[in-house]
C-alpha cells in the first residue's frame, strides 16, 4: 500500500520516535509528514529513506528551538498537510498529529500516545509548575488557548477510524475525551540490548531522568535524605538540576547526563531502579526491568501496568515522601523473593518483536474492517436508490 505517516514533530530521538521507527518497519511508508523537522541529535538512517514533507512552522522564526511555543498554530498547521493521495494515513499522536484531514475512503489508524497532556488533565499542573499561573495576564491567556486546543482536539479525536494506544492508562484518557475505544499496544522496548546482572546487587538504588517538576526526582531526592543509611545515584540533568542538588543528603550522588551506556551498567548492578513520575507508559522501569533489577514506582499510569507489585517490584499509592519511604521498606523485606530472571522474562513482553507483531495485526484487523464498512456503505446506498427509483 502506499502508505503516509503523520508525526508530530522531528526535534530530538526519544520514545515517540522510537516507536516511529518500528512503525517504519511494518508499514514501509512513502512519506513522512511532521509539522516541522529539526532533528540533528540522534537522527537515524529510517528518517531519510522517504520524503519528510513540514508544515507551514517549519519556516517561521524561531521554529527550531520554540516550535512548542506555536500551539495556537498547530491545528491549523495539521490541517494543511495533504495526505490525500495515500492508501493509507498512520499518525503517530500526542498532540495534534490525528487532526489531518483524510478521504472517506481513506483508513486512518492512530496511535495515541497520550491525548494533549497538558489541555486535558494535567491543565492545572502544567499553569502551576510552569510560572504561568502567577501571572494574571499570562494565566487568562494561557488558559484561553488551551480551552481551543481542547474543542478542537475532540473534534479532532473523531477523524481516526481506528485508534491504538501505549496503554490502558492512556486508553481510558481516550475514551474520556474522545468516546472512542482504542486497542493497547506497548511500545517498543530494545530488551535485548539490556543484559541481566548479577545475582550479588552492589548496596545503592539508581534513578534516572530529565529533571523536569514533573518526574518527581525532587521526591525520590528528598525521600532518601531521609533515609542516610540508604544510598542514591540520580543520573540526568534538567532546569531543576541545581534546586534538587542544594536540598540532598549525602548520601546521593549526582552523576549529571551520562550516556546510555553508562546507565545500563547503573541499571545492572543497582539494589532498585526508583520511579515517582504519573508516566502513560515509562520505558526506564521496563529497560530496568530486562536487567533483572526490580523497579519501586507509583502505582498508576503506565507503571501500574509494567511493574508487578511483589514480583517484579513495589508499588507506592502516592506521591509523597512518607509513601516512598513506606515502599522503599516494603522493597527490603521482600528483595530476597524477587527472582531476577522471572524480571526479565515479564520485561520480554515489551519486546520490539511484540510491538511490531502487534502493531501489523492492528493494521491487518482495522483494514478488513474499514473495508468491510466500506462494502457495507455501498450496498445500503444502491438499496436506498433503489428504493427511491434515482
Amino acid at each position: 500500500m502506499n502508505v503516509a505517516i503523520v508525526h508530530e514533530w522531528l526535534t530530538d530521538f526519544a520514545g515517540a520516535e522510537n516507536v516511529l521507527e518500528q512503525m517504519f518497519s511494518v508499514t514501509h511508508p512513502s512519506r513522512l509528514f511532521t509539522l516541522v523537522d529539526h532533528m540533528a541529535r540522534g537522527r537515524k538512517p529510517f528518517l531519510d529513506s522517504v520524503p519528510v514533507e513540514t508544515s507551514l512552522i517549519q519556516k517561521l522564526p524561531f521554529s527550531r528551538n520554540r516550535y512548542r511555543g506555536y500551539l495556537p498554530l498547530m491545528p491549523m498547521a495539521i490541517e494543511q498537510l495533504d495526505v490525500t493521495g495515500f492508501d493509507m494515513v498512520v499518525s503517530s499522536h500526542y498532540c495534534v498529529a490525528h487532526g489531518v484531514l483524510t478521504r472517506p475512503d481513506q483508513p486512518h489508524l492512530a496511535y495515541t500516545h497520550s491525548p494533549v497532556r497538558y489541555a486535558w488533565d494535567l491543565q492545572h499542573q502544567y499553569l502551576d509548575e510552569t510560572g504561568i499561573s502567577r501571572s494574571r495576564m499570562k494565566n487568562v491567556f494561557a488558559r484561553a488557548i488551551l480551552h481551543y486546543i481542547r474543542q478542537w482536539d475532540h473534534v479532532a479525536g473523531q477523524r481516526p477510524d481506528f485508534y491504538s494506544c501505549n496503554s490502558r492508562f492512556i486508553a481510558r484518557r481516550i475514551a474520556k475525551y474522545y468516546r472512542r475505544t482504542a486497542r493497547v499496544i506497548y511500545p517498543p522496548v530494545d530488551v535485548d540490548r539490556f543484559q541481566p546482572g548479577p545475582s550479588q546487587r552492589e548496596d545503592y538504588y539508581v534513578t534516572a531522568s530529565r529533571m523536569v517538576p514533573y518526574k518527581k526526582i525532587s521526591l525520590i531526592v528528598k525521600a532518601f535524605s531521609r533515609m542516610p543509611g540508604r544510598r542514591l545515584i540520580v543520573i540526568g540533568s534538567g532546569p531543576e538540576e541545581e534546586r534538587i542538588r542544594q536540598g540532598a543528603g549525602a548520601n546521593i550522588s549526582f552523576l549529571g547526563y551520562q550516556s546510555n551506556d553508562v546507565l545500563h551498567e547503573h541499571l545492572r548492578h543497582a539494589r532498585a531502579f526508583v520511579f515517582a513520575a504519573l508516566e502513560d507508559f515509562g520505558i526506564l522501569p521496563v529497560e530496568a526491568q530486562a536487567c533483572g533489577t526490580p523497579v519501586i514506582a507509583l502505582g498508576h499510569g503506565g507503571t501500574a501496568e509494567t511493574v508487578i507489585d511483589g514480583e517484579t517490584g513495589v508499588l507506592f499509592e502516592e506521591q509523597t515522601v512518607d509513601s516512598l519511604k513506606a515502599a522503599i521498606q516494603r522493597f527490603e523485606d521482600l528483595r530476597g523473593q524477587l527472582d531476577a530472571e522471572r524480571i526479565r522474562v515479564h520485561a520480554e513482553q515489551f519486546s520490539t518483536s511484540v510491538f511490531r507483531h502487534e502493531f501489523a495485526n492492528f493494521i491487518d484487523q482495522s483494514l478488513e474492517e474499514f473495508h468491510k464498512g466500506q462494502s457495507r456503505s455501498a450496498r445500503e446506498t444502491k438499496m436506498l436508490f433503489s428504493r427511491t427509483g434515482t
